[in-house]
């Protein structure tokens, strides 16, 4: 069950990012994401006191987490999207992270169709996200489910983390 996130949850998430990010630390990362810097407790914190922050919840144990929002990064701005949209009328899908030991059980998938539906019963006319260039298992679950990819840029994530970034648009109207 995909559902936002309660206060107890927050532990669960800044655990399951830690795993992912020992994980990668130990066997190459996906994600480009530092562990420590981020994303961190403090991320699933601001995004919970935003109501934007949503688990996926399997036999009482959280699986993955995302923010879902409106706020699209700065270099979201230079990128020729194929769908016009103001702000609002895009859903943003930020920090999808999925831990190593729930991977390949379809939780990524789980949590990007919410995404759409979500988009869909808001009446919004895009779901805009992106990846880490290298990050291959991602972009492939993207255009999988319909994504399109805009274009590439450089980013500091965080500020503090130098990255290429793969941008992917849906429109909500096409079938996935």
């Amino acid at each position: 069950m995909i559902r936002k996130a309660r206060i107890e949850d927050i532990d669960k998430i800044e655990n399951s990012y830690d795993r992912l990010l020992i994980y990668e630390q130990e066997h190459g990362t996906n994600s480009n994401w530092v562990y420590g810097v981020y994303p961190t407790r403090s991320v699933a914190e601001k995004a919970f006191g935003e109501g934007t922050l949503y688990v996926l919840e399997d036999e009482g144990k959280i699986c993955a987490s995302m923010i879902l929002n409106h706020n699209q990064p700065e270099e979201y701005g230079t990128m020729d999207w194929m769908y016009s949209a103001e702000p609002e009328e895009v859903l943003v899908l930020h920090t999808l992270c999925v831990p190593p030991s729930e991977a390949g059980r379809g939780y990524g998938s789980q949590m990007v169709k919410y995404t759409i539906d979500i988009a869909k019963k808001m009446g919004l006319k895009a779901v805009r996200l992106d990846t880490w260039v290298g990050n291959k298992p991602a972009s492939s679950l993207y255009i999988k489910m319909g994504f399109r990819c805009v274009g590439v840029t450089n980013v500091m994530l965080n500020g503090l983390i130098p990255s290429e970034l793969a941008l992917f648009e849906l429109g909500i109207k096409e079938k996935v």
